[in-house]
């Protein structure tokens, strides 16, 4: 087995968000929107054996994983981090401490 580094490695963060999206009700609003047809070929989507066809969600803007990888690791897996009870923690959040 490999060492244990001391941060979330890039990879289980880019699975995580990915899994995040597949499962997402905006994904599945635009696949059902789309009635599981290609937009650009027009082939529906279909699980009959020998005959299938899958279709996809395409991000039309693209993703940039390294920058939204860096800004998750900066804004929610930083070092920062302090351990406070719920009270404390809500007082801080709303800028009452």
């Amino acid at each position: 087995m490999g060492r244990r580094v001391e941060y979330t490695p890039a990879s289980k963060v880019r699975n995580v968000l990915r899994q995040l999206f597949l499962r997402s009700r905006e994904r599945a609003r635009t696949m059902k929107a789309a009635g599981y047809i290609c937009q650009k070929c027009g082939a529906k989507q279909s699980r009959a054996a020998g005959r299938e066809v899958y279709v996809e969600c395409h991000h039309v803007h693209g993703i940039d994983w390294d920058g939204l990888i860096a800004l998750i690791r900066e804004r929610l897996l930083s070092g920062e981090l302090t351990v406070l009870c719920k009270d404390c923690h809500d007082k801080e959040t709303r800028g009452e401490a």
